[in-house]
């Protein structure tokens, strides 16, 4: 269940509590770069993939392995299923995703010469591959920003800090851009996941003094549940 919580701000007031939230994510977390572990491009999309709802931490001990039978886009295109499944074991959803995963090879095989693609609009056409996947994808390969992904870090700081009232991971993604000025958009992501993962995590504690809170107190006070 997701509860809603009470809206607090005007969108003056947002747009100007969103600058100083980015101001110190920008400080704090100045390169973007994901923690998951990869060597090729097509290991990033099937990292991207498998941490959907898992931890990166338990991606990256499951790709250890993975990664040195799969490389290329091909690897994984002929991969046998069950086995992939197998593979995958400590990934959540792992049968859904394996079966994501091949066909998202194939895909990148068959139209796009093995190349992953460079844009949203190609990117989605990947099986398991939607709004948010194919953001992160894009900056962390190509270095392009053109929206933000929101995660699951993401969101609860959106809520939390009265960004948004929307709890559609792509409505909070369209809420920040138009808060957010396009060259910043970059550091959203990126900021908000390590910000959550190492200062303030999700289970409900004393955060005062926490720096995002100190610039927005009431938000040590709003804790919205996860999905």
């Amino acid at each position: 269940m997701i509860n809603t919580l009470p809206v607090l701000s005007t969108p003056e007031e947002r747009t100007a509590r969103a600058a100083k939230i980015l101001s110190y994510l920008k400080e704090t977390y100045p390169v973007p770069k994901t923690e998951l572990h990869y060597k090729t491009p097509f290991q990033l999309v099937a990292a991207v993939m498998l941490s959907a709802q898992c931890t990166d931490k338990m991606v990256n001990k499951v790709t250890e392995t993975l990664y040195q039978k799969y490389t290329l886009p091909a690897d994984f295109a002929k991969a046998d299923l069950e086995t992939l499944t197998k593979e995958l074991h400590g990934i959540t959803f792992n049968s859904a995703k394996a079966k994501h995963l091949i066909g998202a090879a194939k895909v990148v095989e068959d139209a796009f010469g093995g190349e992953v693609p460079r844009t949203e609009k190609e990117l989605i056409q990947l099986p398991g591959i939607a709004y948010k996947s194919a953001h992160v994808i894009m900056g962390e390969l190509f270095n392009t920003w053109e929206g933000i992904p929101t995660d699951t870090h993401v969101r609860r700081f959106a809520l939390r800090f009265d960004l948004t009232e929307k709890t559609d991971l792509t409505k909070i993604s369209k809420d920040l851009e138009a808060l957010i000025p396009k060259e910043d958009w970059k550091y959203t992501n990126n900021g908000f996941v390590l910000y959550g993962r190492y200062v303030c995590k999700a289970i409900p504690h004393e955060c005062s003094e926490h720096p995002l809170t100190k610039i927005w107190p009431p938000a040590g006070q709003r804790w919205p549940k996860a999905k």
